[in-house]
């Protein structure tokens, strides 16, 4: 009984001293937080600049590149890999076919400033990673990764078009049965 009043009599001073700092002119409440970066940055990010390449056979690569400014697919794109490199797959053993598919690369910005940058290889077994501030998650997109981010693939075609499938995946529409 006694550890229960003493943890409400500390909480009770640590609302106190934080209600005088800010009456004393100290830091306040509503002071605005710092610009963040990484995932954490998600509805700060205004534009994202995206290279693809797709290898062609027999050799070669096709590239595109674009940068896309509507903020609102821009941040629905970063918010979706940051779902699923913080949802990662579990590791395991994988039978992915040798696709040569497209790859994307890109950098999403807040102005001027990066705030992360990913890659994303929609070939064989899909690959994310997100990469801020020296730290890289990355996954694959199976499991609780394709769960936490099923609009990846569209957000990306948005800004892109849809990924062309590499040579060992079906070329056509597949229906499901």
């Amino acid at each position: 009984m006694l550890g229960i009043v003493l943890a409400f009599a500390a909480l009770a001073g640590c609302g106190s001293e934080v209600a005088s700092s800010g009456a004393a002119g100290g830091p306040s409440a509503t002071a605005t937080t710092p610009p963040q970066v990484g995932c954490a940055s998600v509805n700060q990010a205004t534009a994202v600049s995206i290279r693809a390449m797709r290898l062609e056979p027999p050799v070669g690569a096709n590239r595109v590149s674009a940068t896309y400014h509507e903020a609102t697919q821009v941040r629905a794109l970063f918010g979706q890999l940051c779902a699923a490199v913080t949802h990662p797959a579990r590791t395991m053993l994988m039978h992915c076919p040798a696709d040569m598919g497209t790859e994307f690369f890109g950098t999403f910005y807040d102005g001027s400033r990066v705030l992360a940058t990913f890659t994303f290889a929609a070939m064989g077994c899909e690959r994310v990673s997100v990469t801020a501030a020296g730290k890289t998650l990355a996954t694959m997109v199976y499991g609780p990764a394709a769960a936490a981010a099923p609009h990846l693939a569209t957000d990306l075609a948005v800004i892109m078009g849809s990924p062309k499938p590499g040579m060992m995946q079906p070329q056509g529409t597949i229906s499901p049965s």
